[in-house]
């Protein structure tokens, strides 16, 4: 049974207030977060009843030793080959969840691409330009932020590139 989402004002989050500082459109959605249920980015679409290809996780990388944030729909995963090259890198891996706890200053589940303790090169999906807006974490989990991926490409200075797959 999916869950209710609450719409909640802005505030509080470092994604939340680079938005606001930004004056970027944006609106937050809350839900109470499930630690049982097995994806947050699935679990976040239920709970709003949004579609899962406009709900997008933020999953950080290793390319090359350099941290690389990469923003895909929930629906798919992370092609890492395609972010490696997208960033001008040969490989690419998940990075270790610890380090990019503390790099981002955000807690997995929770990572945002906006609003993070150190700016990480971004690369978006660009399957995100087929929607007017898209949810990405806002920061903590059962926090979303929906935008549009314009407005998310310009404040993360993000890549467009074909890096995910269903």
């Amino acid at each position: 049974m999916a869950k209710k989402a609450k719409k909640q004002q802005p505030g509080g989050t470092p994604a939340t207030v680079a938005l606001t500082a930004a004056g970027v459109p944006f609106t937050v959605h809350s839900y109470d977060h499930d630690p049982s249920h097995p994806s947050y980015g699935e679990e976040a679409a239920e709970a709003m009843g949004v579609s899962p290809d406009r709900v997008f996780k933020t999953l950080v990388a290793d390319v090359d030793g350099a941290l690389t944030v990469a923003v895909v729909p929930v629906a798919g995963q992370l092609d890492l080959k395609a972010l490696a090259a997208a960033v001008g890198g040969k490989r690419a891996a998940m990075a270790d969840p610890a380090l990019a706890e503390r790099t981002t200053g955000y807690v997995r589940g929770g990572i945002s691409p906006l609003g993070q303790r150190k700016k990480l090169p971004t690369v978006l999906d660009d399957s995100a330009g087929r929607h007017e807006t898209i949810c990405v974490s806002a920061g903590r989990r059962g926090l979303e932020v929906e935008l549009s991926p314009a407005d998310l490409s310009d404040l993360t200075s993000a890549v467009l590139a074909p890096i995910g797959r269903a």
